[in-house]
């Protein structure tokens, strides 16, 4: 892949693939420019090889322009899977103070009235009537670890507190009575109440989008571990059984949990509405495999853990994990970007497979305790 990409220029971060079969890159401002040069970190965690930690360097440092960055809330993929990777791995001071500076930005998205990081700016529902003028979205409980690493490199607890305070809306306000999820919930920005609660990406407003799903395992399983506040781990814990009740033989979930049942519909201009194709989600499989490796620790409960391990294999099977030099170079096949804006349907995703290796990574260090 770094063949057939080049040198880093802004603007060729690798993303997915086309229906050529050729690569399909990105630029930095898109949500997805970090997972290559954190793929890239976590290749070089596994062997040891310089030549990946040089790559790595090079590719994560283009994005420093990043740091001041405000147009939307994912700052934390952007920067902390890049950066953050960076400053663990081969540190150097002015990581650090990029990460903080990105910190600072994302802040500028919080709003004390709705106690929420605003996920995107004005926006209407498939419906096209809906309007969200303060929409926050599953996705962004994964920013709010460069929060906390902000506040431990600065010593600024503002920044803790915006994760913390977000957290706790998104548990009230996200979570359904049987911990299934909402994708997307919108917010008054006068009262800050809840005016709305559905779905962007999944198939219809009251189903539960498997990749959101994947989002609030890891995300409040990250909260457990910053904070140590038990509510946290009941809630990873809670939204994980979930999550695994829901699933497949092969352990990897279709990219809706309720795609195709009675009592969901999808509606509008969402493609879903005329998609009938069952199809999987590689990525959020990865995203929770990764999850369910720390949680498995930080829950004391093998049982997570033995889960992970049987679907990091059914991952690494041929099933999912491409033959060398097909798939566009990328390594998971069969995820699903977003089937209501038809993009990325049955393709590769960078993040897939950046969640896969940061899988192996705890997969590693598992075995060596």
């Amino acid at each position: 892949m770094l063949d057939r990409v080049g040198e880093p220029t802004g603007k060729n971060y690798p993303r997915t693939m086309k229906d050529n079969g050729d690569l399909a890159v990105t630029g930095m401002y898109d949500w997805t420019p970090g997972f290559f040069p954190g793929s890239l970190w976590y290749i070089y965690e596994l062997t040891g090889d310089t030549i990946w930690r040089n790559q790595a360097e090079k590719w994560t440092t283009t994005l420093e322009p990043l740091k001041t960055f405000t147009g939307h809330h994912d700052l934390g993929f952007m920067v902390y899977c890049s950066y953050g990777n960076a400053e663990r791995l081969a540190p150097k001071p002015e990581y650090k103070d990029i990460i903080i500076e990105s910190a600072k930005s994302l802040s500028t998205r919080y709003d004390e009235r709705t106690k929420s990081i605003k996920s995107w700016n004005y926006r209407k529902a498939w419906n096209d009537t809906t309007e969200w003028f303060f929409p926050v979205i599953v996705d962004n409980m994964m920013n709010l670890e460069m929060l906390f690493a902000a506040s431990q490199l600065s010593g600024d607890k503002r920044y803790y507190d915006i994760a913390v305070t977000h957290a706790n809306s998104t548990m009230k306000n996200h979570l359904r009575e049987d911990y299934s999820s909402y994708h997307v919930v919108d917010y008054d920005t006068i009262t800050g109440n809840v005016k709305y609660q559905g779905t962007c990406q999944g198939f219809s407003d009251n189903s539960t989008w498997s990749r959101g799903q994947a989002w609030i395992i890891y995300g409040y399983t990250m909260m457990y571990r910053e904070t140590k506040d038990s509510k946290y781990l009941e809630t990873a814990i809670k939204t994980a059984d979930f999550y695994l009740k829901n699933l497949p033989e092969d352990l990897v979930p279709l990219w809706d949990f309720n795609v195709g049942e009675a009592g969901y519909t999808p509606e509008g201009k969402s493609y879903a509405v005329t998609f009938e194709e069952k199809l999987k989600d590689a990525s959020a499989a990865a995203i929770t495999c990764s999850a369910l490796f720390e949680l498995g620790q930080l829950a004391q409960n093998k049982t997570y853990t033995e889960t992970a391990i049987k679907m990091l294999h059914s991952l690494a099977s041929p099933a999912y994990r491409a033959q060398l030099g097909e798939n566009a170079d990328f390594l998971l096949m069969h995820s699903v970007g977003s089937i209501p804006h038809k993009v990325e349907i049955d393709k590769p995703l960078t993040y897939a497979d950046y969640y896969f290796l940061e899988a192996l990574v705890r997969y590693k260090n598992l075995k060596k305790e």
